[in-house]
């Protein structure tokens, strides 16, 4: 089974981020964490991007419908 196959859990990951307390954290360990987001922040970019372009693309290819009307 693949992981696509499973269903997502419930909650937003990037809350539960925002959320936890970061006192514990040295400068370094933010610093890595501070890459890590930054890198994360990217991937989604490129993945909202390439599912725009692939709406664009059937959009273009099946006619957009009206809203309203399938």
């Amino acid at each position: 089974m693949d992981d696509a196959d499973l269903p997502r859990p419930r909650g937003d990951a990037a809350s539960k981020l925002a959320g936890e307390p970061l006192e514990s954290y040295s400068v370094d360990e933010l610093n890595v964490r501070i890459q890590l987001c930054e890198a994360e922040v990217v991937r989604i970019v490129a993945h909202r991007d390439k599912a725009k372009a692939h709406r664009v693309a059937a959009d273009a290819l099946f006619g957009k419908s009206s809203p309203g009307r399938p």
